[in-house]
């Protein structure tokens, strides 16, 4: 007998029109995964898994459930397989010195050059991604506007980890992650060690481009930020949103009650819907002129 996870994917795919494709990249072939509803679409999205910048892909639940729980609310959705940093440690610190193979900044040119591509085929495109998937997303979209390049028509990060250090837990955070709430969370040493085999060097580390968290930020396109209620990571994520709310970017922060961290990788848990929905419903407010969401406001 298939699994309840299998049962939800298959129903979520009845129906879903998608296709695996490619588009070109500096480093060569980026594969991509296009979802596309049976309209035409209100808006289209680049979306970017996570799996700390080392695990993950196109058939990761957290890219396929997404891309097809979304082109039902009528998005286009162009899932991309950035290049990933070799598999880590989480207990055991980098070797001193540069880290070899891919590292920073590789797998944030892949997503620039993708969303380079599907702009250019499709004219205004939002960018988003989940965990180190919405650290990329906002990195690249701090690149486009460094670089003068055309930014997101909109940005969707859903509980990502945004700085090169774990930022302070606030009181109520804790007290959300007290009991067996605390188990299986990332510690200080832990988003410390991902985040240097990603960058591959402390310098890189310190580099906003790297990590846009604790930096100078400028305004930013309209922005939703989605984060899990039970998940430490949130300690980034409301500090990030805080940042971007600083330099003018209209954000709009939802926390999603009970949720752990990476829960749009389990699509048969309710949370997921929960995150689906608002994800989808600020989408479509921006296809209908919405603006995004208006000002910042949490749902807790």
């Amino acid at each position: 007998m298939r699994g309840r996870t299998a049962r939800v994917m298959d129903a979520l795919l009845d129906g879903v029109d998608c296709a695996d494709d490619s588009v070109p990249g500096r480093h060569g072939a980026i594969p991509v995964r296009r979802y596309l509803p049976g309209g035409p679409p209100v808006a289209t999205l680049v979306w970017l898994h996570g799996g700390a910048f080392s695990h993950g892909g196109l058939d990761q639940r957290e890219s396929h459930a997404v891309g097809a729980a979304l082109v039902r609310h009528g998005v286009e959705v162009v899932a991309v397989d950035y290049r990933r940093v070799p598999r880590w440690n989480p207990w055991r610190d980098p070797r001193p010195g540069r880290l070899p193979g891919v590292r920073f900044p590789v797998p944030l040119d892949d997503v620039v050059d993708a969303f380079g591509a599907v702009s250019r085929e499709r004219g205004p495109v939002l960018l988003g991604g989940a965990s180190a998937g919405a650290c990329l997303a906002a990195a690249a979209a701090l690149r486009m506007h460094a670089e003068e390049n055309a930014l997101p028509a909109g940005l969707v990060l859903a509980y990502g980890t945004f700085h090169a250090a774990l930022p302070p837990v606030s009181a109520e955070l804790r007290g959300r992650l007290r009991g067996r709430h605390g188990l299986a969370q990332f510690r200080p040493d832990t988003v410390r060690r991902m985040n240097h085999n990603y960058a591959g060097s402390a310098e890189a580390m310190a580099l906003p481009f790297a990590f846009p968290g604790g930096h100078r930020l400028p305004p930013l396109p309209p922005t939703l930020m989605v984060d899990a209620d039970r998940d430490v990571l949130r300690a980034s994520g409301e500090a990030f949103a805080g940042e971007l709310a600083a330099s003018g970017t209209v954000v709009t922060h939802h926390v999603v009650p009970e949720a752990p961290h990476g829960f749009l990788d389990r699509p048969h848990r309710p949370h997921f819907a929960t995150g689906i929905a608002f994800i989808g419903d600020w989408i479509v407010s921006k296809g209908e002129g919405g603006g995004g969401g208006g000002p910042a406001r949490r749902v807790a």
